[in-house]
């Protein structure tokens, strides 16, 4: 029976029976959005799927890159790892590289760690971890943020909503979700807009939060976690017109190269697509390597360098929703589910 076959027929028999609600001790992540719990039920259960030894086979044959934000659970996230090591062969941003210029596909099982926004967590638990089990990752950092205490912008859109905070382009008195979602649907310089007369407007500032110095970034690096662009501010680039796309990455590649003493070589979408604009930017930077949010496993010798597939994962994901994610099984089930809604 062919993948497409199990895709299509297998997937969807696995995900027929009612799913069963299985308590849990961890509560979900601050970013995790409604309905987690469920997920994480439903890939439980996936993992018991006779779909489930196909999909780790092919698996096998793919390049599986995870990204993470922060980091939550800092002992759920070292199992993680430990499973990586026992079942997987992780490798670095250097080694991507080095496959894609000598065109030598990757070993078998390839398994990247990365991270999007990182924040101190990633220096005080990710980085213990990856350390303690010799494993690389790579760490895409918001560089505006880089020595600030400004929060994430996402984040304190959703605290100036909850305080009364107000916009001319968004709805009063919408949910903090709603105002994220028309934020980031919006053109870049109504998003700005937006988000100025929201910190006019608030009844409370939001709290400050430490992020990452340049200092960080540097002992990050020194630990084989290679530092990544990824833009000055995290728009939404094909929301941006292309004077912008041009001065949030090279803008970020400049300061970048000054802490660092070196440019950076690999770059993430801060809204996880593709852009021909960006993609244009990143080649007459110098980048190798460019990594979507697309929830896939991607082929061993990458054929798009620019354009290389992540899966979404989190601390707290337990270990066998862990498996079905990396196996690729999860994944195709949410894009089966996807097209069927």
């Amino acid at each position: 029976m062919s993948y497409a076959t199990v895709t299509a027929a297998t997937a969807a028999a696995v995900c027929a029976p009612p799913q069963p609600v299985v308590p849990s001790a961890t509560p979900p992540a601050p970013s995790s959005a409604p309905g987690q719990p469920r997920e994480r039920d439903r890939g439980s259960w996936l993992r018991f799927s006779p779909a489930q030894p196909l999909f780790r086979a092919r698996a096998a044959q793919r390049l599986a890159v995870l990204a993470y934000h922060g980091i939550t659970d800092p002992a759920s996230f070292g199992a993680q790892l430990d499973r990586l090591r026992r079942l997987a062969t992780p490798v670095s941003v250097p080694d991507v590289e080095r496959a894609l210029a000598e065109g030598r596909p990757l070993p078998p099982r390839s398994v990247l760690v990365t991270f999007d926004d990182p924040d101190r967590t990633v220096l005080r638990h990710a980085l213990p971890e990856l350390v303690a089990r010799r494993i690389p990752a790579a760490a895409f950092v918001i560089a505006e943020l880089v020595g600030t205490e400004k929060p994430f912008w996402w984040h304190e859109a959703a605290f100036l909503a909850r305080y009364g905070g107000r916009a001319r382009l968004l709805p009063r008195g919408a949910d903090p979700a709603r105002v994220l979602a028309l934020l980031k649907a919006m053109p870049d310089p109504d998003r700005r807009r937006s988000l100025a007369e929201l910190r006019v407007s608030a009844h409370r500032r939001p709290p400050a939060q430490e992020q990452l110095r340049p200092e960080d970034l540097r002992v990050l690096r020194e630990a084989d976690v290679a530092v990544g662009n990824h833009t000055l501010g995290h728009p939404s680039l094909r929301r941006c017109d292309e004077a912008t796309v041009h001065a949030e990455i090279a803008g970020a590649h400049r300061v970048l190269t000054r802490w660092l003493g070196e440019a950076p070589t690999a770059f993430a979408y801060p809204d996880g697509g593709f852009d021909e604009r960006a993609d244009a930017v990143l080649r007459q930077l110098g980048y190798r390597l460019g990594f979507l949010s697309d929830h896939r496993l991607g082929p061993r010798l990458p054929a798009h360098p620019l354009r290389i597939s992540r899966l979404q994962v989190d601390s707290t994901t337990s270990t066998r929703r862990f498996d079905t994610i990396l196996s690729g099984l999860e994944p195709a089930v949410q894009r089966l589910l996807g097209a069927q809604a």
